[in-house]
């Protein structure tokens, strides 16, 4: 009987959230551990098809790096990176859309599907999606004192969202999985940075939450231990003293979501089973918040 008083009461916890959080839509950034290991992959589907069960509209972004380096490398071909990008050429950029918006996007819908859930695989270029513009690294030269523009080759930026698919889908009560592919005015397919694809369409479909999925707890402080929530403006101040490396981009990502509109932004540790739900529906949560 203890025990399902206790199960009792976690859905007690729950109901407050649930009520709140009805009819309102999350983006969800899936990669890390979560989309390898077997456990964490299924815990993920779960959490997905039961917020939509409940009423809670959910989008999911996902990424595929390694996937890419891994397939690159299996077709003789050498991934090569500037400053954590990937110089991408057109032979790459085939790749690069075949693992993403064909092999990985693929696998992310059936999994969701087999779960119960009604979820459509999406890349930039559908419905207009995804308008980008060509990235170019900015890098100082110490040698000449002066800033070097490299070109690393068909990758972007997003410059626009069109989220009317989004709107179509969310009305028959679809789940959309985006790959991270967009393209520019020329008609050039470009690969995209994951952290901002989803940021940009939290922005556009003014999103209750940004949820991004990663392989640490959170953003730490200087002594190593997790910030549960922090404002944007103290997180902006962080980056390249406490904030580094990957973790740069991620938190961009959330401060960008929230100038745009998004309500709330979260980064959390996808390696722990039932993140999302743990996250969204106990006072606690996990990982760390960032709020305007």
């Amino acid at each position: 009987m203890k025990k399902l008083a206790e199960k009792a009461s976690i859905l007690v916890e729950a109901l407050p959230y649930i009520r709140n959080f009805y009819g309102k839509t999350f983006v969800i950034k899936y990669g890390g551990a979560a989309q390898t290991d077997e456990v964490l992959k299924s815990s993920f589907a779960q959490d997905i098809v039961l917020l939509n069960y409940i009423g809670i509209h959910t989008v999911v972004v996902h990424g595929g790096g390694p996937k890419i380096s891994r397939t690159m490398e299996q077709m003789g071909k050498k991934p090569t990176f500037i400053h954590g990008q990937r110089v991408t050429d057109r032979e790459t950029m085939d790749i690069v859309e075949m693992v993403l918006a064909g092999i990985i996007n693929k696998e992310i819908v059936n999994l969701i599907n087999s779960h119960g859930g009604k979820a459509v695989g999406l890349s930039g270029k559908d419905g207009g999606l995804i308008k980008a513009k060509k990235k170019l690294i900015k890098k100082f030269s110490p040698d000449s004192q002066t800033e070097e523009i490299i070109d690393p080759g068909l990758v972007g930026d997003v410059e626009e969202i069109d989220p009317s698919i989004l709107h179509t889908l969310k009305e028959k009560n679809f789940i959309p999985v985006i790959a991270p592919v967009g393209y520019d005015r020329e008609g050039n397919t470009l690969n995209i940075n994951a952290d901002y694809v989803a940021s940009a369409i939290a922005g556009a479909l003014r999103a209750e939450k940004l949820i991004l999925l990663t392989d640490v707890e959170g953003i730490m402080d200087e002594k190593g231990n997790l910030i549960s929530s922090i404002r944007a403006s103290k997180a902006e101040k962080l980056i390249d003293r406490v904030i580094k490396g990957g973790m740069i981009p991620k938190v961009q990502a959330c401060i960008s979501a929230l100038k745009q509109g998004t309500s709330k932004t979260y980064i959390i540790d996808g390696r722990v089973e039932h993140a999302l739900l743990l996250e969204i529906f106990t006072k606690e949560g996990i990982g760390t918040e960032i709020v305007l």
